[in-house]
Parts: C-alpha cells; structure tokens; sequence
C-alpha cells in the first residue's frame, strides 16, 4: 500500500536535509548512462510524493544509535527504492490507473515496460544496500524482498475471498510491515553491536509496520476517496478481506453477504456495497482501531530500551502519528 502524498518537512523536521540527501541517491540511480525512458519512468515515480516514511524511520533509529550518515542514506534510498518497484509491479498486478492522485506507469507504458522498470529499480535498490559493505544487510535486504514477493504470490493465489486473522495478519507483514521492520534492524544494524538494541528495533519497526498497515485498511471503509486515491471498500472489491471486514464477519458469521465472500459474493458490486456500508456502521471500525493502537503500544514498549535522545521522542511521534493520520 502506497502513501499519500504529504509534505514530509512538517512532520519530522530533524530529518529533512538527510532525506532531500535520500531522495538525491534515488535519483542518482537513473545517471546519464540509462535509457532516457528510465530516467523519466523515475521522475515521475519520485514526483507522485509520498511521506517517505521508511527512510524517516531507519534515519531516525540510525541518528539515535550514532550511525554513520552516509550509510544512513544509502540505506533509505535503499529502501524506498525497493519501496518503489513493489509498488510499480503492484499497480500492474492490480490494473490500477491511479496512485495518490496520479497516473500509475503502467497507466502510461506497456505491462513489459513497467516489468522492466521495477526490475530496473530492484537491481538499483540492491546495489545501493550493497554499498553499505555490510554483508548482514545484503543477506536481510534479499530475505526481505523474498517475503515480499512470496507475499503477493499468496495475496494472488490464496486470500480471495478468505475470511483468516492468519492469513490476513501473514499478508499484511509481507506487503508492509517487512519494509518498516527492515528499515529499523538496517539501520540500527550499522549503528551498534547491541543484539538487544538491534531486536528491540526490530520489533519497533515490525509493530509500527503493522499498525500502519492496519490504519491503511481501516481508512479504505472510513476514508475520503479524493484523499485516500483509490474507491473506497477498493479491497474488498478486490476480493481481499482486511482487518475491519474479519472483525464484521466474527460478530455476523451468518450474514448472507458475509457467507457469500469465500463463494465469490466479493465479485458482485451490489453485495460489496452493502458490506461496505454495513462495516462503516458497526463496531468493528473501532475494533480495528483498536488493534491498531495495541500495536503502537507493542512499538514502543520496544522502544523503552533505546537511549533518551530526540531522535527517541520522534520515534515515539512517528508510532503515534501513525494510527493518528487521516489519510
């Protein structure tokens, strides 16, 4: 899931200069040497926005724990940069035309072209990890992308219409909260030798991921659809059941719409629109929520470890604003 686009600047200021030095690896990664459709495939992917949140986090982690700044920006243009071409091969896989507000690659090139493109970007995205000259963080940058695909793969062949905490809780560590929690060990990996620091981060990252996730899925039944870019039960539409529908379907096992999911019901418009509607109006928003903010909690329990710095209490904002946003 993508984010919408925010102006960063506003949020955690004492990362700023360090994330415009992101955002200029990233476009260094499409030099002079590269087909001029890649470097223009890369302008527009850099100029959709977004809140860049993984590279704020594992900047903020690695700040905290003293680590060098020019790994740190290797690793979060890394990072987003994997980011990206996750993103790019999602929107095809999906066939969606849009994200935050602007037209998708493959909304403007061929399905061959945008494969390319975000093979282009995951080779660019393990370069720059390999940069660091740590092989730790090349090995948990590949066991990373591997659970990401290994994620899709199951959200295409094995969550249509399935109604599973399991299943649903195994996808959305896969589709996101493998970023965050790679985001944070990578950079508190290149920060100390401290193996309880590096786990407590870990978890940190992990349980913001998923609470992020979960907030996502929450504002596809609650959100604006101008500001969340997408049709709002998009998901559910899509045959895929998230947190707030499962809470729903827990407490109304026999609903006709609600039995018909696993059967194919998520095909028909009608019926969605109905579900939709009737989670909107139940509890089960709110349990969501609910869930959301137990892991933020988890967060930052973990976090509790960490040295006191500024860094810290941002790191405590960035897990509050996470189940805070609107959008």
């Amino acid at each position: 899931m993508g984010d919408p686009a925010v102006n960063q600047t506003t949020t955690f200021p004492s990362v700023n200069d360090q994330l415009k030095s992101v955002e200029q690896r990233i476009r260094e990664q499409a030099g002079d040497e590269q087909h001029p459709d890649l470097r223009s495939a890369l302008e527009h992917l850099l100029a959709a926005g977004g809140k860049r949140i993984r590279p704020t986090l594992g900047l903020l982690v690695g700040n905290m724990l003293g680590a060098p700044e020019d790994k740190l920006i290797t690793l979060g243009a890394s990072v987003e940069l994997l980011h990206t071409a996750t993103l790019v091969h999602d929107d095809l896989i999906d066939g969606a035309l849009l994200r935050r507000g602007m037209p998708t690659l493959n909304a403007r090139w061929s399905p061959a072209a945008t494969v390319l493109t975000g093979d282009f970007l995951f080779a660019r995205a393990a370069k720059l990890a390999a940069e660091t000259d740590y092989l730790p963080l090349m090995k948990l940058f590949s066991e990373t992308l591997a659970t990401i695909v290994n994620g899709e793969l199951t959200q295409m062949f094995s969550a249509h219409g399935v109604i599973d905490r399991d299943n649903y809780y195994n996808r959305i560590y896969a589709k996101t909260a493998s970023l965050f929690e790679m985001s944070a060990l990578a950079a508190s990996m290149v920060g100390t030798e401290d193996e309880l620091i590096r786990d407590s981060m870990k978890t940190f990252g992990y349980e913001v991921g998923m609470a992020f996730q979960i907030v996502d899925d929450i504002l596809d039944f609650t959100g604006d659809q101008s500001t969340v870019g997408k049709p709002i039960g998009s998901d559910l539409l899509n045959g895929l059941v998230t947190l707030p529908a499962i809470y729903f379907a827990e407490a109304n096992r026999y609903d006709e719409d609600v039995l018909s999911l696993p059967e194919g019901g998520w095909k028909e418009t009608a019926r969605v629109q109905r579900l939709v509607d009737a989670i909107r109006q139940s509890d089960a928003i709110v349990q969501a929520m609910d869930e959301a903010r137990n892991a933020v909690r988890r967060a930052l329990a973990a976090l509790e470890v960490a040295p006191a710095s500024p860094e810290k209490d941002a790191l405590e904002d960035l897990a509050k604003y996470i189940v805070d946003r609107k959008v």
